[in-house]
């Protein structure tokens, strides 16, 4: 019997000794980068250095998911650590120009570059992320916000903009820069959309009205390093409605605004079902594909077409209760896993640091900030008198300086604000179209002064 005892009291301490080993592993399995879990993280490097040896990384979506994520988490939680940076949109800043210059620098493999590039530009990752911010946003908003945000976001963008232009041309002319070439390439390109929507289509025009070939490498750095000091701005309006709350409300436009009706955070009895969160991401996808059909046909832009399709169907109750769970439901989804892995594929894609580095030039450093600086302030000041929450406005006018798309995923995201994409799209392709148009209106009648 004491034999049996002693073997009980040592199957016991064993079973305690594995059971502390479980909890001690499973502590590590759950420590994350992002949200990947480290032994994971530590698995993908290693395996994405075995294909480098190959010679060959595919670029197919399994592999740049693996890619990608590692990437991108892996520099935001460096942005995320960084003393007082990380209070000003650290992270988002990191995930998308430390691969920029990695690329350029050739620090990362060619490999894994050639795989980024090949994947970014043919899946259309960008405008699905995009989509499924725009649709679940909206979808997640009450209708009265929904109407009463889009009838006033318009005042601050337009005021902000004329005064961006002003302050903007004023410091470049003061400079020493010229008064035409400020405006013309360096205060409109900054609020021209971004760069396949503002930058190349500003140079096309530029060329023809002017007969001269390569604008574009003078259109591209503003239109950059604008949405780098956009970013910044963001990442510090954030901090600064940390320390005064009353001057923001978390996302949302105006004071005296309920929470969104239909978001599921609020309401954990009512999450949807699976088939339905598929069934509102089937929903986002035909919406964008709309947009593209008639960009194809009228050359109308997809996403702007997208934007107003889904507030038609959020104002008119197309969609129901159920459905709109299941899309904020995608939104949530693509805002907290998608993020930085696709900033990350920014940087490497759309970002050539050798562009950035040749704006450097004093002038043309203050000239810029004070463009952007202008059309933030703006959005604040504006907002006061209209009774908008103030940070939140200023966000959402810097995203018309913002890198097209891109820049609007970074702004939002320094500013922990993905929510206010549908009324940051206002300002990007909306106010950008109107400007590339009349900056174009207007040098073909002063091409002589050029």
């Amino acid at each position: 019997m004491t034999d049996n005892l002693a073997m009980t009291d040592q199957d016991t301490a064993q079973e305690t000794q594995r059971s502390s080993l479980l909890v001690w592993w499973w502590t590590i399995v759950d420590f994350k980068i992002g949200i990947v879990p480290l032994p994971v993280f530590v698995g993908l490097i290693g395996l994405i250095l075995a294909f480098v040896q190959t010679g060959h990384v595919p670029s197919d979506i399994l592999t740049n998911m693996a890619v990608l994520a590692v990437g991108g988490f892996a520099c935001a939680e460096v942005g995320k650590r960084l003393p007082l940076l990380k209070h000003i949109g650290a992270a988002a800043i990191f995930a998308t120009f430390v691969p920029s210059y990695l690329a350029y620098a050739h620090l990362i493999p060619a490999p894994v570059v050639e795989s980024v590039v090949t994947f970014t530009r043919s899946s259309n990752f960008l405008y699905l992320f995009i989509s499924s911010i725009i649709v679940g946003s909206i979808l997640g908003m009450d209708r009265h916000v929904l109407i009463a945000g889009f009838l006033k976001i318009f005042v601050p963008l337009a005021i902000g903009s004329a005064a961006a232009a002003a302050a903007g041309t004023a410091v470049g002319t003061v400079l020493g820069l010229g008064t035409t070439h400020t405006f013309f390439f360096i205060v409109v390109p900054i609020m021209a959309g971004g760069v396949g929507e503002g930058a190349i289509p500003l140079s096309v025009g530029y060329g023809s009205i002017l007969h001269q070939s390569g604008l574009l490498a003078l259109v591209l750095p503003p239109v950059m390093l604008g949405s780098l000091f956009a970013i910044v701005l963001s990442g510090v309006l954030n901090f600064a409605g940390k320390r005064y709350p009353h001057l923001t409300g978390e996302g949302r436009l105006q004071p005296g605004e309920e929470e969104d009706a239909v978001m599921v955070e609020a309401k954990p009895g009512a999450a949807p079902d699976i088939a339905t969160v598929a069934a509102a991401a089937v929903m986002i996808v035909t919406l964008y594909l709309v947009g593209v059909l008639t960009q194809r046909y009228w050359n109308w832009p997809a996403p702007v077409v997208m934007l107003f399709a889904v507030v038609l169907i959020k104002l008119f109750h197309v969609a129901s209760p159920k459905l709109e769970q299941g899309a904020f439901v995608v939104y949530r989804f693509f805002a907290v896993a998608v993020t930085y892995p696709l900033l990350f594929a920014i940087g490497v894609t759309m970002t050539p640091w050798d562009k950035l580095v040749s704006a450097l030039a004093p002038a043309n450093l203050v000239t810029i900030f004070v463009t952007v600086l202008t059309m933030v302030g703006s959005g604040f000041s504006v907002a006061r008198l209209l009774k908008m929450y103030p940070i939140d406005t200023a966000i959402v006018s810097a995203c018309r300086c913002g890198q097209g798309g891109t820049g609007d995923v970074a702004i939002l995201s320094a500013a922990n604000r993905l929510q206010l994409m549908p009324f940051a799209q206002i300002g990007t392709r909306i106010g950008g179209a109107l400007t590339v148009i009349l900056a174009l209106i207007a040098m073909t009648h002063m091409a002589g002064m050029l």
